[in-house]
């Protein structure tokens, strides 16, 4: 019963010493994900090809604005001695060309987010690869978002490993 209880006593001691030494080994890193993104030559491009898309969007909006404001200075020109449905058709035409505003707008914004997406999100896959690669090569197990939208960082020991200068110079940017 003594040497089980002295068995017990090294088991717990050895436990104990080895999970003292993990708690101190464990490395945590932080970054601005968005200083890293903002920094690199990819997002430049794509924001460029973003821009090109919204404004040819916006240029299309804008003719349709156009007909619609023609067909209400049409209406308006109307006299007095226009017939009943000659008004009831330019006001039809008036309202369709409303909807289709008001339908191009919903399309417009779906089709803005969609791009957006699909230009920005290869700039965001390249930043998390070298991330991952950085926090491997540091020995990180964690390395959180420490940008200013983020609020879920409480508290940021100096023993945070800051990897954005690390991750820019895995990417090759000054």
């Amino acid at each position: 019963m003594r040497n089980l209880m002295k068995l017990m006593a090294v088991l717990m001691f050895t436990v104990a010493s080895y999970t003292a030494a993990n708690a101190q080994s464990l490395k945590f890193g932080h970054i601005d994900l968005q200083a890293l993104v903002q920094v690199m030559p990819e997002r430049t491009a794509a924001e460029a090809e973003f821009n090109t898309f919204q404004g040819e969007l916006e240029e299309i909006l804008g003719e349709m604005q156009k007909d619609y404001q023609a067909k209400l200075g049409e209406f308006e020109a109307m006299g007095e001695e226009v017939s009943e449905i000659k008004r009831n058709a330019k006001i039809a035409e008036i309202q369709d060309v409303q909807q289709r505003i008001q339908n191009y707008q919903v399309t417009a914004q779906q089709q803005v987010q969609q791009k957006q997406a699909e230009l920005l999100g290869p700039v965001f896959d390249k930043a998390e690869e070298a991330i991952e690669a950085v926090a491997k090569e540091q020995g990180l197990i964690y390395v959180f978002d420490s940008g200013a939208g983020n609020r879920t960082i409480l508290y940021k020991s100096n023993q945070s490993v800051d990897v954005l200068p690390l991750v820019k110079a895995k990417l090759g940017i000054q």
